[in-house]
């Protein structure tokens, strides 16, 4: 790659939002490899405001005039979800290659169609499941290859969902309700499945329950009462193509106790990992304690990881996995590899979700895909 990819981001805020707080220092982070380029937004005076906050040339009036812009090489769609299928469209019809947030669309129909897209257009196509690139959950994935457990035996997964809990930000309102296909289980549990999948293997097999308990939540600005519309707790019993089970349970909010345990445990030995961010006790961004012990030995052990060097210093800790999953994009575009989660890893994913979803609707176990 003789020079830098120019990216182009739709959806970046001058204040705040996941851009701001990720995509942005992850960006800076890999400036040997990218360049800031270019920001549009739902208005020109949004893109302007965002462009003179980071110090990036172009504003574009409209999503269609940077998808269609010679300056730009590569488009990072960071909008809500129900306007991922409508831009992420745009930029490949466009012949850019994309970097999308997850979940990729709102549902697996939406998702199924853009990988379509994706292969019919033979562009590089990226989904933000940054979990796995987090250094700790690569790891993981090494420790668990090499036979650090023996043969899994099960594994049990909990983490606190953040949003969906007594009060949110005014920005995630629009999580709230279902429909608009950002949910506790389609973003806390979608990222928490891409890894455990990185780790274990496939899902097979789901049995789920899906519960609203909150009736209301408020936002955090101004207290307001808006009405929850969409599952504050998800319990999946699963069984992965190995033949082990997992267990996996998120809770809406940020309950007092348990943040996250992932515990993986096996013939020879077993694994702990929790977060060391107690405000963000998520696989996808905090940085995680690995712990393990093997047989003949009490209790656990620290276990200590070593941390990547490839996107240099990052301050912010959101951005961190995030970094990951670009270098990953840099090395695809540079030496035509396909190590970047594709669309049609998050079409499989998107299918896990599916099959909780039906789990719940029909109360059966259902298959995967």
């Amino acid at each position: 790659m003789e020079k830098r990819l120019r990216v182009g981001v739709v959806g970046l805020s001058a204040e705040r939002g996941w851009a701001t707080s990720a995509h942005i220092p992850a960006l800076r982070a890999l400036k040997d490899v990218f360049e800031i380029a270019g920001v549009a937004n739902t208005s020109l005076v949004s893109a302007q405001a965002a462009a003179a906050a980071f110090d990036i040339p172009h504003a574009f009036e409209n999503v269609a005039a940077l998808v269609a812009s010679p300056d730009i090489d590569v488009v990072v769609v960071t909008v809500k979800v129900p306007y991922h299928k409508e831009v992420v469209a745009a930029a490949l019809q466009a012949g850019k290659r994309v970097y999308c947030e997850w979940p990729l669309g709102n549902g697996l129909a939406e998702a199924a169609e853009l990988a379509r897209l994706a292969n019919k257009t033979k562009a590089l196509a990226v989904i933000g499941t940054q979990a796995i690139a987090s250094p700790e959950v690569q790891f993981v994935r090494k420790l668990v290859a090499e036979g650090y457990v023996g043969e899994v035996l099960s594994s049990t997964y909990i983490s606190a969902g953040v949003s969906w809990g007594d009060s949110v930000p005014r920005g995630d309102a629009y999580a709230m309700d279902s429909k608009n296909g950002a949910t506790l289980l389609s973003v806390i549990g979608g990222h928490a499945i891409a890894a455990v999948q990185s780790v274990l293997g496939p899902i097979r097999e789901v049995d789920a329950v899906l519960s609203q308990r909150r009736q209301t939540v408020s936002t955090i600005e101004t207290g307001e009462s808006i009405p929850m519309k969409t599952p504050d707790h998800v319990m999946i019993n699963a069984v992965l193509e190995s033949g082990a089970p997992l267990s996996l349970q998120l809770r809406g909010g940020l309950p007092r106790g348990t943040g996250l345990l992932w515990e993986i445990n096996g013939t020879e030995g077993d694994l702990r990992i929790t977060a060391t961010i107690d405000q963000a006790p998520v696989v996808n961004i905090s940085p995680l304690r690995v712990e393990g012990g093997r047989k003949g030995q009490q209790g656990y052990v620290e276990l200590e990881i070593q941390q990547s060097q490839d996107c240099g210093p990052i301050e912010a800790v959101p951005a961190r996995n995030v970094a990951g999953i670009y270098r990953l994009m840099a090395d695809d575009v540079r030496l035509g590899t396909h190590t970047a989660p594709s669309f049609d890893d998050a079409v499989a994913l998107h299918q896990v979700l599916y099959a909780v979803e039906e789990s719940d609707r029909t109360g059966h176990r259902i298959k995967v895909g």
